[in-house]
Order: C-alpha cells, then structure tokens, then sequence
C-alpha cells in the first residue's frame, strides 16, 4: 500500500506565524469591552466561559470557535453534528451508537457503558457521558463554544482532544417569547418555543420546547414493508428559574428531558461506497446518491425485523454563585438519566464475500451525578486564580442480544448482561494566572484525577431469549481498574498591541483506561467462577489511559478599523496509548474489543477569522493544515501502521462563509452561503486491517431570511448539502456503513415579541 505522507515545514510556520504577527501589530484599534454594541460595520465582541471564568474571545489564550445561538438558527444548524462544516480540524458525527467527536485527528469509538469519549460534550458546562445521550436537538441556545486540544486542567479527564460545550439561554429579567414552525423535504415538521417570565425582581423562569419529525433518509430494497433509520422524531423540554439571593448571589435550577422515537437501522453495506474490501484494500467508487442511500441486502439468514430506537434522556441541575468579596464561591451540580431501548438489523460480515442477518437487541439504563466546587478571585489585581473540587459518578446496567448466528456455530441467543458498570472520578484542580508586566501574563494549572472503574457481567450462550442454567452456558465477565493522573498546564500571553495577544502553552491530557470481556483466573461473581481455562490475562483483560502532551502556539487579533479578526494556532502533538475498538474472534465468538495503539504524532496550523467588508457584507474563513499518523501501531501484532493517517484526520480543510444584508420592501433580506473544501482522509478498522479512503470533497450550503420592518415574524429558508453528495461518517468491523445526510431543505417562519 502506497501511504503519503505530509510534513509540516516548522521553519515555513515560524516565518508565517512572524509575518502574521508583525502585520497584525502595526493595525491596531482599542478592543471592545465585553457586551458593548460596535459601531455600524465593527465586530462586536463574543463573550465566553472557556476559561470557567467570563471573559473575551478574543482575549482568551485557548483555540476555540465560538457560534451564537443567532448564528445556528441562521445556518440551520439544529444539532451537534451539523457543527462541524463552520469549524476547522473537528469532525462532529451523529451515528446509530452516538455522537462521534474528532478533533485534530484525536478521536474514539467505543461508545459502549464500559468506553469514554476522547473530547468532553457538556451542556451549561455539565459533563454528559454517554455519546447517545450527546446526539440532542438545538433549541433555544445562547452559544456553543468548542475548544480544541487538551483541556485537562479545568475540564478533566475525557478531554484530551478538547471540550464542546453547547450552552443554553437563561432566565432574564425581561419578559419575552417566541415561537416558529418549519417545513422541508423528507417530511420534515419542527416547532419550537420559548417564553421568559420575570415573576419578580428577584425571580424570573424561562421555558423552551421543540419538536421535530422526518422522514427516513434511506431507501429499503429489502423486499421488507419496514421503515428504515436516519429519520427523526423527538421532542425535547427545558426549563430553568434564576433567584437573587441579596446582591452578593444568585441560584440558577435547570431541568431538561427529551424523547426520541426513531429507527436505529442507520446503515448500509461498505459496498454502496466501495469495491475491494474483500481483498482487504477497499476503493472508492461513483455512484449517485439514491444508490448510495439504498439498502438492498436481503440475508440469507433470517428476515429482517422493524427497528427501532427509544431514547429518553432527562437532567436537573443546580447553579449557585455567592460573591464573598475577595473570592467567588460556586457549585454546580447535576443528576442525568438515560434509558435507550432499541432493535437493529444488522449486516454482519463473517467472510470477505458473505455476509448474514443479524437482529440485535439493546437496552441500556444509565445514571450520572457530577458536583463541582470552585473559588475564583475577584479585582483587578494582577493575580486571578481558582481552585476546586470535583465528583463523577455513573452507574449503568445493560443488556446486549444477537440473535441468527447460527451458521458460525452460536446458539439462537447471544447475549451480553453487563451490569452494574460504575466509573467514579474525584479530581482537585487550580489555576492561576499573574501579571508579570502590563502586557505579560503567566499561567500555571493542575490537576490531579483519582479514576475507578468496575463491572461486573457474563456473555451468554442462550437457546431461549431468557437464561436456563438446565441448558444454557455463561462466562463471567469481571473487571476492575484504578488510575490516577496529574494533567498540568503552563502558558503565556503578551499583548502585542491593544488588540493583539500572542500566547503559547504546553499541556497535557488524559482520557481513563478501561476493560474488555473476560475474567482474571481465580475470581468470581453473579454465582460464576472463571476457571483458568477461560480466563484471559491482565494485559488483554484491561487497557491503559491515553496520554496526550501538547505544544501550542497563538496569536488573536483585530485590525482594520476593528472590521477584521484573525485567530491563528501552531500546535504539536505526543500521543502515547490511543484507544482503538473493533470487532475481534475470541474463544470462536465475537466481542467488541479496545486496545491501545502505541504512539502518534498530531501537528497542525489553524486560520480563523471574520472580515466585516461593509456594514451589510460579511465574510468568515477558516483554514487548517493537519498531518496527524500513527508513529509506532500493529493492529494485529504483525502488520505496521505506521505512516497511517489517524481517522478523519484531512491534510487540510477550508471553509468560507459569506452573508450579505439589504434593504428590501421595507425590511430586510438576509442572504448567505458557506462552503467547506475537505483534502481526502480515512476511516479506519484496525481489527480487520482495513483502511477505508475517502475522497476530498466539497459541500455548500446557503440560507435566504426576510424581516418586515417594524414587524416581530420573520421568514428563514436553509438548504444544506446543495451538491447533494454523501459520504461515510461511520464504518464498523461488521462493514455496517452510516451515510451523511443528503440535500435537505426547510422553509421556517419565526415569531417574537
């Protein structure tokens, strides 16, 4: 196999990063201060929380892209994985088994109880575990903001490639509201709403809903009466109460819930996109997109089944800041329950030209509680720090059930009851920063994570579709692993210029080690005892954490006139032990195995930016240069990757948005266009050595929105995906393939008052 391999010229970024900092320093205006309106044709500012502190965008030393809720509603984006067209190095995926987030190359994908995700999804700064429980509707959000790179000292463990935090609006002291209904291809119907009360001057609530339904997106030629996946259909909830206690704090009560009831039969075989994967060398083919979308395999083996899958997912949390003068004290809490039942069709490939029919059962009961308990410094004086406490708790308890694999030797019933699987993370963090001069800063944090996990399960070897010990057998799956780690961060920031801060940092993450199935020889539980003959060894028993050391270098910057902005990060990465899941044999059986990787090696240059040319044009940009490839990995003990590029880990990527507004019929029309250039990258599936190219490409998408003037509704249309190209956004060990969606199109009307 011929692999390219690209090289970032370090000399050739330095003289870059000099040239961008020498011109940005000699075109200065004063930043704005945070909420202050611009003057017509300036940009205004972007305020964040990336730092757990409120600050500037433009004056916080990490790289991250920031869209306002304002600015998803125009893009027509409604979910997380619409994200990531607007944002350089991520990829953000919505597949059957949950949200797959990659950033800079750093990704993950197990998605069962006993994983965790590589970037940490939060919702108002709330860790969600579970990437099923990530795949959530949009609706009435102030911001999401997504850090790139390591985030172990205020963010923790699970963020070793970086931290999407999706933030919604809250109460405020006005009374407002709005509402809007959409239309689109596919059978797509939404509906949204929102009101905000102030009861009093020191309490106000606030409510939001949203419903959405469509049609599947896929074409069944199964010769089956059966509705397929990458349909829709949820409903989701929130509500949220803001009381003032005195003048010094206030307590912010959230609780959400959502529904969804769609069909988790999301795939299509490999080869609607491939040729060659039965040599173990897959090759990109053309081919409209009906074919591509089209399920037609028909099993030998059994009938297919209607799938299914029925998610609920609700939270509370609670909010509490106390202004004590010199410090800020604050706690934030939460309590998550997930609940996802479902039935899936499986294409279950057992030899490179055959495959079977398989019908999978699943229900998963999940719940997490998190508390955390932070100071921070209050004034104007040259230290800002804070320090605190934090608490993870999950517990889950699962069934997993494979059904019609006879023809390999297995009974009727294959079935996994894993349960309880608890993880447990304590951590002590702090972070300061102080003025060495005027316009020099020095950062130091650290953190140190205590991690336990444990489960306790069997894998079954069933006739019935419940246990009978009389005939039926069961192996002990058992597992227990401790870790701790001290992730730190050392940074520093000088400002060139009013409006213009370099920074540069080095820091470090970690995302915990986990277990596969099996049982160390000798231990018992659930009534089973694993004999040496079935037991497995420490080393293929447990897996280790993934540690990550990061060089970054920065510049953010605003000129002409306060029009123009640009965000520019060299980074480099050491990453030791990646985590890479795949379906692997094991004792004649199947399981769904992670093992760690060895080394890679991840650098990259990131361009971000807006231009305001007048006060009605406005262009964004956003340009990223990324060689990410394994260092040292053999899949299979004796084939070497490496050279390979890390998944979805494109060369480059170039995104470029337009939006112009005129004066039209008394009101205002609103156009824009955004476009998004991909160099080609992989997909790989290291269990069964198999590397799955996809093609650069291009995707486009355009929005159209009228306002009368003097009026409170407004019309908005969205056509996403125009050139109506799809592409593979998930390929497991099976050769089940999840498409990306094809072109859609909705037509909303909004109303506010």
């Amino acid at each position: 196999m011929s692999i390219r391999r690209v090289r970032l010229n370090p000399s050739l970024l330095a003289m870059s990063m000099s040239s961008i900092v020498w011109t940005a320093a000699h075109a200065q205006v004063p930043v704005q201060q945070p909420n202050q309106a611009g003057n017509d044709g300036e940009i205004q500012e972007v305020v964040v929380t990336a730092q757990r502190i409120v600050s500037t965008e433009a004056r916080t030393p990490v790289a991250m892209s920031v869209l306002s809720g304002s600015q998803l509603r125009d893009a027509g984006i409604e979910r997380p994985s619409d994200l990531a067209a607007r944002l350089p190095n991520v990829h953000l995926n919505g597949a059957a088994d949950g949200l797959k987030i990659t950033i800079r190359g750093v990704s993950n994908a197990d998605t069962t109880e006993k994983g965790d995700p590589s970037a940490a999804f939060m919702l108002d700064g709330i860790y969600i575990a579970r990437p099923q429980a990530q795949v959530m509707s949009f609706f009435d959000i102030a911001r999401v903001e997504v850090l790139r790179g390591p985030q172990g000292t205020l963010y923790g463990r699970n963020a070793t490639a970086g931290v999407v935090n999706v933030i919604a609006n809250t109460p405020s002291p006005l009374l407002e509201g709005a509402a809007s209904v959409a239309a689109g291809n596919y059978g797509s119907r939404k509906a949204s709403a929102m009101l905000n009360v102030p009861l009093s001057d020191v309490l106000s609530v606030r409510a939001a809903l949203a419903y959405n339904q469509r049609d599947s997106f896929l074409i069944n030629a199964q010769r089956t009466p059966h509705t397929l996946g990458l349909d829709r259909d949820d409903r989701s909830a929130r509500i949220s109460a803001r009381l003032a206690l005195g003048k010094s704090g206030s307590l912010l009560l959230r609780h959400d819930r959502s529904e969804v009831r769609d069909s988790n039969d999301s795939i299509v075989p490999d080869t609607n996109f491939y040729t060659g994967v039965s040599t173990g060398k897959p090759v990109w083919y053309v081919s409209d997109t009906d074919k591509r979308l089209t399920n037609a395999f028909v099993p030998p083996n059994t009938v297919p089944a209607q799938g299914f899958s029925d998610k609920t997912s609700s939270g509370t949390g609670a909010e509490l800041t106390w202004d004590l003068g010199a410090l800020t004290l604050s706690y934030l809490g939460s309590h998550r329950d997930y609940q996802h039942d479902t039935l899936a069709n499986f294409y279950y490939r057992v030899a490179p030209t055959f495959a079977l029919g398989v019908r999978q059962n699943f229900s998963g009961d999940y719940a997490q509680d998190s508390h955390e308990l932070r100071v921070a410094t209050n004034g104007a004086g040259p230290l800002s720090a804070q320090a605190g406490l934090y608490y993870f708790r999950e517990e889950s308890e699962v069934v997993y059930s494979f059904r019609d694999l006879e023809l390999v030797g297995l009974p009727p019933y294959y079935v996994f009851p894993n349960g309880p699987t608890v993880a447990r993370s304590r951590a002590l963090f702090g972070q300061a920063t102080y003025s060495i001069m005027p316009r020099l800063r020095a950062t130091a944090g650290v953190r140190r994570t205590e991690d336990n996990k444990s489960r306790v399960g069997s894998t079954n070897f069933q006739q019935q579709a419940e246990f009978n010990p009389a005939t039926d057998l069961r192996m002990l799956n058992a597992a227990s692993l401790h870790t701790t780690r001290t992730t730190w961060r050392l940074g520093a920031e000088y400002d060139l210029a009013p409006a213009t801060m370099v920074y540069g940092a080095v820091s470090t993450g970690y995302k915990a080690g986990g277990f596969n199935d099996g049982c160390l020889a000798g231990t018992s539980a659930l009534g089973i005892t694993c004999p040496a003959a079935l037991a497995v060894p420490a080393s293929t028993l447990v897996y280790q954490p993934e540690e990550l050391r990061s060089i970054e270098a920065g510049l953010k910057t605003r000129f002409w006139r306060n029009r123009a902005t640009l965000n520019v990060t060299a980074f480099a990465y050491d990453y030791t032990n990646l985590q890479l899941s795949g379906v692997t044999i094991v004792r004649g059986a199947p399981r769904y195995v992670t093992d760690n990787a060895g080394e890679a090696s991840v650098k990259g240059l990131e361009l971000e930016g807006v231009v305001k040319a007048t006060s009605s044009a406005t262009f964004n940009y956003a340009l990223a240069l990324l060689d990410a490839h394994y260092v040292a990995y053999t899949p299979d003990g004796v084939n070497s990757w490496a050279g390979y590029k890390l998944d979805r880990a494109p060369s480059r990527t170039l995104s470029l948005g337009y939006e112009q507004r005129f004066a039209v019929a008394g009101g205002q029309l609103k156009a824009g266009v955004s476009a998004r250039a991909s160099g080609s990258y992989t997909i790989g599936v290291p269990s069964q050595l198999l590397q799955y190219p996809i093609p650069a490409r291009t995707t486009a998408d355009a929005s159209v929105g009228f306002s009368p003037a003097a009026s409170n509704w407004s019309v908005h249309a969205v056509v996403r995906n125009i050139g109506d190209k799809v592409a593979p956004i998930a390929i497991d060990s099976f050769g089940m393939l999840v498409p990306s969606d094809p072109r859609t199109v909705d037509v909303r009307l909004d109303y506010r008052f």
